[in-house]
């Protein structure tokens, strides 16, 4: 997709919201099944039902997904195509990248072994590593408006008691 298909898919959702805001909010869902057996909690995806469980720091044996690596990975995915839908507005070329998060918990909070210490994420961290032959002033921007406009880390960052950290990386 380039800038122009890019801007054609947008404006009548943009002229739609302009002129009728109301319309421009939209209730998104998930849902999940809890069973008798185990503690697994059965989360309905697009691409198919994913079990989620405990993770090996809170007793899980890791034969589930943990709830908090889908929180990284909703904003991996959601930086990624916010980064890509960035770059193609401004025509700036990504040619390819890998983007990783990573967020550190102390295990202690959310076990109750020491109400002290916080239950969630204490700092999520988030490298861009980017394969572009883009200016450093084209990268600032393309960071800036990604960081902006990323719906899971808008979502986050006013919650979380860490930071956000990026670094580029030109391949």
């Amino acid at each position: 997709m380039d800038a122009s298909e890019l801007r054609a898919l947008q404006a009548p959702l943009k002229t739609r919201y302009r002129e009728a805001p109301e319309t421009a909010i939209q209730a998104m869902h998930a849902r999940g099944h809890l069973d008798a057996s185990g503690l697994v909690c059965r989360v309905e995806t697009a691409r198919g039902v994913i079990d989620a469980g405990l993770h090996p720091a809170a007793g899980g044996d890791g034969s589930n997904v943990c709830a908090g690596d889908m929180l990284l990975e909703a904003l991996v995915g959601c930086a990624g195509v916010t980064l890509k839908a960035v770059a193609t507005a401004l025509e700036i070329p990504v040619r390819g990248g890998t983007i990783v998060a990573e967020g550190t918990m102390d295990f202690r909070g959310t076990l109750g072994v020491d109400r002290q210490v916080p239950v969630g994420f204490t700092r999520i961290d988030l490298r861009l590593d980017l394969d572009t032959d883009a200016s450093p002033e084209q990268l600032e921007t393309l960071l800036k408006l990604t960081e902006r406009y990323c719906v899971v880390w808008n979502t986050l960052s006013p919650n979380c008691r860490g930071q956000y950290t990026c670094g580029l990386i030109k391949s």
